[in-house]
């Protein structure tokens, strides 16, 4: 990774970790940083080895938002919205770690992913009142689907932050632990989902994410189905199930792609 755009990324059974590395600077994004991060997702989308995606920041906070700096390109490029889609396009299970500070772009990627789990001295924020801007679109869309229009309006309106009880409460985080807790409830969470069909997560993903969108088609689950069917992990699944042990399920992506 170059120096100009400092995102570490580390594969390790099955879980792919992405950090957000300027701690000095609260792990602001710089435009670099914005533009890297959809070419790393698609290199973790095609890699075999990646089950389950983490998203975290280095140091004692998650990510402060847009580097205020830079903000003029970002958003003339529309930079964070697409590092955002290509985010929440990310076929396999995404999970946002949060500790600290996640604030404006923060939340904008935060928000993004599939779900996230919160240390209790997380503080969440969404601030383009502060200085006059607008929030972006997609971002304000989404943020209405996962926390409903009040609350939305609420962190839009006031720009302050709030805490992890809060966060929670609105649905806005799926999970609180005590800070010093956090990494081992990552660990074991990361190991149940790495543990799980990707089959079944990945239909799961694309159907549920359809539906709130209000796109769901018929031909959508029937492709699905179609490849549970063809695919070796419902057998594996019963098969386990009945000589009681873990499955070993070996799908990786659909039968289109492995072409």
């Amino acid at each position: 990774m170059s120096a100009t755009a400092p995102l570490r990324c580390e594969v390790a059974e099955g879980v792919a970790t992405i950090t957000i590395d300027r701690p000095d600077k609260r792990n602001a994004m710089t435009a670099a940083m914005w533009r890297e991060l959809p070419v790393l997702l698609d290199r973790l989308e095609a890699d075999p080895r990646v089950r389950v995606l983490v998203l975290t920041g280095a140091g004692g906070d998650f990510c402060s938002g847009a580097d205020i700096a830079e903000l003029a390109d970002i958003t003339s490029g529309d930079l964070s919205t697409a590092a955002e889609e290509a985010l929440a396009a990310f076929p396999k299970p995404t999970l946002a770690v949060v500790r600290g500070f996640c604030v404006g772009g923060g939340c904008q990627l935060a928000a993004a992913c599939d779900l996230r789990l919160a240390a209790d001295d997380a503080r969440f924020g969404i601030t383009p009142a502060k200085i006059g801007i607008v929030y972006p679109a997609a971002a304000t869309a989404r943020l209405v689907r996962l926390v409903g229009p009040a609350s939305a309006k609420y962190l839009l309106f006031s720009a302050e932050l709030v805490d992890a009880a809060h966060a929670l409460r609105i649905g806005l985080v799926d999970e609180v632990v005590p800070a010093g807790d956090l990494d081992d409830r990552l660990a074991a969470f990361t190991a149940t989902l790495a543990s799980r069909s990707l089959l079944t997560q990945q239909a799961t993903k694309d159907i549920v994410n359809s539906a709130a969108a209000g796109r769901l088609t018929q031909a959508t689950v029937d492709a699905w189905v179609a490849e549970s069917r063809q695919g070796t992990d419902a057998a594996e699944g019963i098969a386990a199930f009945l000589e009681r042990r873990p499955p070993n399920f070996t799908w990786t992506g659909p039968a289109a792609h492995r072409r």
